[in-house]
């Protein structure tokens, strides 16, 4: 009786973790483990990975976020070139010395002979579809794995969530990917709680990142550091996600603040010299009420900046429930947790960091490439 038991109890473990992941002794007999990804496509990886390649927007962020930085055995020349305005790249310089795995960039696929040379155990992808994985790990013939940020420009989804924990698991970083998912959530809910019961305000954003550099026209509706914070974001009556408006819509809405995403600054202060009479009539700057926040859509959503966005804005709009948050100091607590150092500071510096935008004198070191 106790042997039916145990054999019982076996087979019951067994069932359950196929929910997840199996673990299985393949032709070269070393274990591996079954996975589903991010498109629902089963991965059989190995059971213990040393060494990992991640390509594609975004992909090589998530890898950093669970500390396996150390893992990694090559880069896409992307991450070579614009070494600047990702934290994760600022924090971990040396991620630019290893070997080129292709050229990077949005639609831009990684090298499959420099794949091949490398080795690594597992191929991380981001934004490919199920033909494209299949077919690099056909030509490989190493697991392609995709990960998957859910919607473009949002850090609080559900998919981003689910491809933490998938990648965690491959790369034996579980509670590493739990840390991660509950700082996220954790520092959504110190937002939620201190702007409970505000007066909104009336907001815009400019500048946003969309495909490269953009100016004063870009802008997103539902733009998550003032969905966090609870701002009226004029835009949102267009829809959730970018937007290119006319800049008769901007006067007309005459929004109370607005904020610029610094990586199209430069953009912006060109054509403010063009068109000083179209800014002077905006409300918000006659108001002097125009303040600069730090780019985070670049390579996709690089999400310890939006969360230090959000402090920002929330820090100016209701300055009486941020009192105790220097965005500075709070920015730098994000990235120390995400990336593992400290990175306001050369932010700040690429691209003029948290503060008031002076449209007549302003300079930009950087700008975000107008055709990544």
């Amino acid at each position: 009786m106790r042997k039916l038991l145990s054999l019982f109890l076996i087979v019951l473990v067994v069932s359950l973790s196929g929910c997840i992941g199996s673990m299985n002794t393949g032709g070269t007999g070393k274990e591996t483990v079954t996975v589903t990804d991010a498109l629902g496509r089963t991965v059989e990886v190995p059971a213990k990975v040393t060494k990992v390649v991640a390509a594609g927007p975004g992909a090589l962020r998530l890898i950093v976020y669970l500390n396996a930085s150390d893992m990694v055995v090559g880069v896409e020349d992307f991450e070579k070139r614009y070494n600047f305005g990702r934290p994760y790249i600022i924090a971990h310089p040396e991620l630019k010395e290893l070997p080129s795995i292709g050229p990077g960039g949005p639609g831009k696929l990684p090298d499959v002979e420099a794949l091949i040379n490398l080795k690594p155990d597992v191929i991380f992808l981001t934004y490919v579809d199920v033909k494209t994985a299949d077919d690099i790990q056909e030509k490989t013939g190493i697991p392609v794995v995709v990960l998957s940020y859910g919607e473009l420009a949002t850090f609080d989804d559900e998919e981003l969530f689910k491809s933490l924990e998938l990648a965690g698991r491959i790369l034996g970083k579980e509670e590493r990917a739990k840390e991660v998912i509950n700082f996220i959530k954790s520092v959504q809910d110190d937002l939620s709680k201190r702007t409970e019961g505000v007066e909104p305000k009336k907001v815009y954003v400019g500048g946003i990142g969309y495909k490269g550099a953009h100016g004063i026209e870009s802008t997103e509706g539902k733009y998550p550091p003032f969905v966090a914070v609870r701002a009226d974001n004029v835009a949102d009556e267009l829809g959730k996600g970018h937007h290119s408006i006319d800049k008769e819509k901007l006067l007309e809405w005459q929004p109370d603040y607005i904020f610029i995403d610094e990586g199209g600054l430069k953009l912006l202060l060109d054509d403010y010299r063009k068109n000083p009479d179209f800014y002077s009539s905006l409300k918000a700057i006659k108001n002097g009420n125009v303040y600069g926040l730090l780019p985070f859509n670049f390579y996709t959503t690089n999400i310890g900046t939006a969360l230090a966005d959000a402090y920002y804005i929330g820090k100016v709009l209701y300055p009486e429930r941020f009192s105790d948050v220097d965005p500075a100091e709070k920015a730098d607590e994000i990235y120390t947790f995400l990336v593992g150092k400290p990175a306001y500071r050369e932010m700040a510096e690429q691209f003029g960091g948290f503060g008031k935008i002076d449209l007549e004198n302003g300079t930009v070191k950087y700008s975000l490439p107008t055709s990544p």
